[in-house]
């Protein structure tokens, strides 16, 4: 399915784009998108003042960008929560069906389902669920991949893209594990990952879209 609008202003809201400035390889990345149709949606959400764009640096949600971004998650985030807990949807399983029940769920509906779920803090992949016309701002977190042999860390959050989900699934990797960082492998090589129970080995790309807290 191809990216809309509204996937690249969720996206942009996670990778941190309500307080930096996001590239376009970043959104190539976690759309699996081409870098044309990239720019292609960045001219059109600029136009529709949603994001300012600065030339070599990379775009930024504007005020009212950020408005829609936060409420197209609320909603996206609250069906996650509802999915997993309810229906015993895996992490990696939620991500379609929540995009598509995010687009016929009014602000009443959200309503009532975040009143269901008793005010759920965050998704199963570890985002913030604002509350009623709260903006979303996420904790400032570095990524696995910033850190270095040695660290001590918990996997905080994911970026809900079902390609990273899929992949993370495969390796046995969960949300709020805590490892240490036992090898990194050159050239953007794979990161290993220990605790007392398992050895994970993590590929650079996808430690590029994992949040973590240092412990």
């Amino acid at each position: 399915m191809t990216p809309n609008r509204e996937d690249y202003l969720k996206l942009i809201l996670e990778l941190g784009g309500d307080q930096v400035k996001i590239n376009n390889k970043q959104i190539v990345s976690g759309l699996v998108v081409s870098p044309a149709s990239v720019s292609e949606m960045i001219t059109k959400l600029v136009k529709e003042k949603l994001v300012e764009h600065t030339p070599y640096q990379g775009v930024q949600l504007t005020t009212t960008g950020l408005k829609k971004a936060s409420a197209l998650v609320r909603r996206h985030r609250l069906w996650e929560v509802f999915l997993v807990e309810h229906l015993k949807y895996s992490w990696n399983e939620v991500h379609d069906d929540a995009e598509v029940l995010e687009h016929v769920t009014s602000e009443t509906l959200a309503d009532h389902l975040d009143d269901y779920l008793e005010h759920p803090s965050y998704c199963p992949h570890g985002g913030m669920i604002p509350k009623i016309d709260q903006l979303v701002h996420e904790k400032k977190r570095e990524k696995l991949s910033d850190y270095p042999v040695g660290a001590k860390i918990r996997i905080a959050r994911v970026l809900d893209e079902r390609e990273l989900l899929d992949y993370l699934v495969s390796i046995d990797l969960v949300i709020n594990e805590e490892y240490t960082i036992t090898d990194i492998a050159a050239y953007e090589g794979d990161i290993t990952l220990k605790n007392q129970k398992k050895t994970v080995q993590v590929s650079y790309k996808a430690a590029d879209t994992i949040f973590v807290d240092k412990l």
